[in-house]
């Protein structure tokens, strides 16, 4: 067997660790409001999230393209630059992901694209105009676009249930909330499916195509339902920590809160996958939880929390970059 084809299997079986992890950590974003509020058992959740999120990855492809064409150059990318690549998102993800920690797995592939293509060739080899335009400004937007969607969501949630139902008893307008948060959840899967499941899917793509084993970057049908599989098994064996995270530490959640902050997340989200922008459905779905409880109650946010997810953020893609780059000299040497 072709040593370029054995780099490419390997790169296949990083992409769908990559995806395990992703399931574990970012999928779970999809699904934690809806359980903490137990509008959904997690088991029904997941089932929900799974058909969702594979129906989400099959409308756009824009997120797959600027991973796997835009972080590194195209005429420059190896496939040893990949597979280092993939390591450094794949060793950064796990940490944070066995320590419970809500991270941008975005972000860590993102960054360990970054590194390993730097230390390949120098910072030339990097998309410097797309990385600012898509990826920087999607790391800004992002948190932004939550936390401003979940506060004006939740607002004009408010708004209703005091004009129409003041008379009614909580129970039963939280009974409602709960139906409507199906619907939510629905949407911020397919929302995950558009944007963060495409990672992986744009990895292997170029592998492909790097290898010679596909005339173009299309990503295959194969390379969607594998990704999508994948995240469904990180997300049912090892969601459940970050799970916890987001949905009980955060904030104290009722089913409105649930229901305002996965919609406005789901927008964003979607917005900004139209665009190609690979946008962190963590930092959006926190932020999106914050807003939507911002404006009612400071004391109902768990201020601490909030600063370990902000911290892990803001040192996710440079320490990705270093592993990235740490694995790129090592399999550069051996490979």
């Amino acid at each position: 067997m072709p040593a370029s084809l054995v780099l490419v299997v390997f790169i296949i079986a990083l992409a769908f660790c990559y995806d395990f992890l992703n399931g574990a950590n970012d999928r779970a974003n999809a699904i934690a409001t809806v359980t903490a509020t137990k509008a959904l058992t997690p088991m029904n959740a997941l089932i929900l999230a799974s058909i969702f999120n594979v129906a989400g990855a099959c409308i756009s492809t824009r997120v797959a393209e600027t991973i796997g064409k835009g972080i590194v150059s195209p005429e420059g990318i190896t496939l040893v630059i990949i597979a280092a690549g993939i390591t450094g998102a794949v060793i950064w993800t796990f940490i944070c992901t066995a320590s419970g920690i809500p991270i941008s797995v975005s972000h860590s592939l993102v960054g360990g694209l970054l590194g390993a293509g730097i230390l390949a060739g120098g910072s030339g080899m990097i998309n410097w105009h797309i990385l600012n335009n898509r990826v920087f400004l999607a790391i800004v937007l992002g948190p932004f676009g939550g936390f401003i969607a979940g506060a004006i969501l939740f607002s004009i949630v408010s708004w209703v249930l005091f004009l129409l139902f003041r008379n009614i008893p909580d129970t039963s307008t939280e009974s409602v909330f709960k139906k409507l948060q199906i619907i939510s959840a629905s949407f911020m899967a397919f929302s995950h499916g558009m944007n963060d499941a495409q990672n992986a899917m744009g990895v292997i793509t170029i592998a492909l195509l790097t290898g010679g084993l596909i005339p173009q970057f299309t990503v295959p049908l194969w390379v969607k339902l594998g990704c999508g599989i994948m995240m469904g098994m990180g997300t049912f064996f090892f969601g459940w920590r970050v799970m916890k995270t987001l949905g009980w530490k955060l904030t104290r959640l009722e089913p409105k809160h649930g229901f305002s902050a996965e919609t406005g997340a789901a927008v964003a989200v979607v917005l900004m996958s139209l665009r190609g922008m690979p946008a962190s459905t963590t930092h959006v779905i926190a932020s999106s939880v914050i807003g939507g409880t911002f404006f009612q109650s400071l004391r109902r946010i768990r201020w601490t929390e909030v600063e370990k997810m902000v911290i892990a953020w803001v040192i996710t893609i440079p320490l990705a970059a270093i592993i990235g780059g740490i694995a790129y000299l090592l399999m550069d040497i051996f490979l």
